[in-house]
């Protein structure tokens, strides 16, 4: 049996924590994993926005996660009403991808950037192309809209 150094094993140990807390969050803010944050969701009764995105390959995903998904001010306010989810197919992680591949299947997201905003039973009530809305104003004033619209059915 191969034994390792504390050191080794101390190092093992905070990159299986750093890829486990990875797989819940992509940045401040955002959820990765659709079933953690459907449970959250309930929990705290607020519906899902799920940013369907190619980080490293798609460049209207690229531009609204410059322009929009990382400012504070759309974290912020978005956070007031939605639970944010990202869900990422990167070319450069096989295995994300290949995971996440899954649920862009389930959910018939047949481009990016697609947001598809689910509310607390998982049922989707607006789907939209993202970079139609492509400053902090614009998406929350959708976002706005959206929860108008959902509030009248």
């Amino acid at each position: 049996m191969l034994m390792m150094s504390p050191k080794k094993t101390l190092l093992s140990a905070i990159a299986t924590l750093a890829v486990t807390a990875t797989s819940l969050f992509a940045g401040e803010g955002w959820m990765t994993n659709i079933d953690e944050a459907k449970k959250l969701s309930k929990k705290e009764n607020k519906p899902l926005f799920v940013e369907f995105t190619g980080s490293d390959w798609c460049p209207p995903c690229m531009m609204m996660e410059k322009k929009v998904f990382s400012k504070e001010a759309f974290k912020s306010g978005a956070e007031k009403d939605f639970i944010l989810v990202k869900i990422d197919i990167p070319n450069g992680d096989k295995k994300l991808k290949a995971k996440n591949q899954k649920v862009l299947e389930k959910y018939r997201v047949s481009g990016v950037p697609t947001v598809v905003l689910l509310d607390t039973k998982g049922k989707e009530f607006s789907r939209f192309t993202a970079s139609k809305f492509n400053s902090v104003d614009k998406m929350l004033g959708e976002l706005k809209q959206q929860l108008r619209l959902k509030d009248m059915f």
